[in-house]
C-alpha cells in the first residue's frame, strides 16, 4: 500500500519512486491535501535523491490534469520557453524568437511568466507590445488566428498551484517545480524548443517529453555560457526528441560565421532597458550579439517545424528574418509606447 509515510521512508532510503507513487503524493500536492511537513520532506528528498524521468512525468502528468486546458486547436503549433534560473538576466531571446515565428506564419503558443532570472520576463514582453496576457482558454484560438501568437499567462492556466507556492517559499531551495513550467503549457505544442541552464537536466526533459503523444518534434538547448538559450558565446548543445527517437548534436556558432561574443554582450541591466532591446531586436536593430543569439535559436525552431531544411539552412533563413525585423501584424506593435 502506497501510504505517504511509505513514499517519504523510501526517499529517505534514496530509492526512485515509481510513477504512480509520485503522482500520489504530486495529487495530494496539488489539491492541498498534504501536511507541508511531509510535503517539504518529499521535494527535499526527492531533489536530495535525485530527480527521474519517471517521477518528472508524474508531476507534469498530475498539473496537467488539474491545469486549464486549451482545446480545440489543430496543426502544427511550437512553443518556445526556457527553465529559466541561468542567473545571467539576458536578453529576452525566446519571446523574440516566438514573436519572429509568429511573423512567419507560424502558429506560436506561448507559455511564461514574469522574470526569473532575466530583467524582465517573457509576461512583459508581451504586456509592452500591447498583446493581451489571455486568461480564459476559450479566447486562445481567436488571438492566434489574429496574430499567429497567443501568450498564455502560466498563473491563470494553473489555478492548483496556489497550493505549491507557500510551500515553494518556505522551503527557499531549488525543488522539481523549478524546471517543470517549460512542460505545462496548457496548449499541448506539437513542437517546442526548450532550454535548460545545466545540460544534466536535457536528458531528463528529454525523456519527458519523448511520452507526450501529442508531441512531434523538440529540441532541448543549453548555451555556452550557461545560458537556457543557445548564444554566441561557443558551442552549445542540443538534443533533438522525434516522438520516442532521441540523439544529441554540438552546435558552435562559429562554424555558422557567427563571431564569438561575452556573456556580458547578451545582458540587461533592468527592465526599462530589456525592453528597449527588445523592440530594437523585433525590428532588425540592436547589438548584433543579440541578433545572432536570437538568430540561432529561431533557426532551431524553424529546422523543427520545418520537414525539408537542413539546420544550418533553417538558421541561416533566421539570420536574414531577424536582420529584417517583424514585417506583418505584429510590426505595428514596435511603434506603441
Amino acid at each position: 500500500m502506497h501510504t505517504i509515510s511509505h513514499i517519504l521512508e523510501h526517499l529517505a532510503l534514496r530509492r526512485d519512486l515509481s510513477q504512480e507513487q509520485a503522482g500520489l503524493v504530486f495529487g495530494l500536492l496539488m489539491t492541498g491535501e498534504i501536511e507541508p511537513a511531509q510535503a517539504g520532506a518529499f521535494l527535499l528528498g526527492l531533489r536530495t535523491k535525485g530527480e527521474t524521468s519517471a517521477e518528472l512525468a508524474a508531476a507534469v502528468d498530475t498539473a496537467l490534469k488539474h491545469a486549464r486546458l486549451i482545446t480545440g486547436l489543430s496543426g502544427a503549433r511550437i512553443d518556445t520557453c526556457g527553465t529559466g534560473g541561468d542567473g545571467r538576466f539576458s536578453f529576452n531571446c525566446s519571446t523574440a524568437v516566438s514573436l519572429f515565428l509568429a511573423d512567419l506564419g507560424y502558429q506560436v503558443v506561448k507559455h511564461g511568466n514574469r522574470a526569473i532570472s532575466s530583467a524582465c520576463g517573457s509576461a512583459d514582453v508581451v504586456e509592452n507590445l500591447g498583446l493581451p496576457l489571455i486568461n480564459d482558454p476559450a479566447e486562445a484560438a481567436d488571438q492566434l488566428a489574429k496574430h499567429n501568437f497567443v501568450f498564455l499567462f502560466a498563473p491563470y492556466f494553473h489555478p492548483a498551484f496556489r497550493h505549491i507556492g507557500p510551500i515553494r517559499q518556505q522551503l527557499g531551495i531549488r525543488t522539481i517545480f523549478n524546471f517543470m513550467g517549460p512542460l505545462l503549457n496548457p496548449a499541448l505544442p506539437t513542437h517546442q524548443l526548450l532550454g535548460v541552464p545545466d545540460f544534466g537536466l536535457a536528458s531528463l526533459m528529454a525523456h519527458v517529453l519523448a511520452q507526450r503523444p501529442t508531441l512531434e518534434k523538440a529540441a532541448i538547448v543549453h548555451g555556452a555560457g550557461g545560458f537556457d538559450e543557445l548564444t554566441p558565446c561557443g558551442p552549445g548543445r542540443i538534443i533533438f526528441v522525434e516522438h520516442e527517437l532521441i540523439r544529441e548534436i554540438v552546435l558552435d556558432p562559429a562554424h555558422l560565421g557567427l563571431p564569438t561574443c561575452t556573456p556580458q554582450d547578451l545582458a540587461c541591466t533592468h527592465k526599462d532597458e530589456a525592453l528597449a532591446l527588445q523592440r530594437r531586436v523585433l525590428a532588425g536593430e540592436g547589438p548584433k550579439a543579440m541578433q545572432n543569439m536570437v538568430a540561432l535559436n529561431l533557426g532551431v525552431a524553424i529546422f523543427l517545424l520545418e520537414e525539408k531544411i537542413g539546420l544550418e539552412t533553417a538558421i541561416d533563413l533566421a539570420r536574414q528574418k531577424v536582420a529584417s525585423g517583424l514585417s506583418g501584424s505584429l510590426a505595428g506593435r514596435l511603434g506603441h509606447a
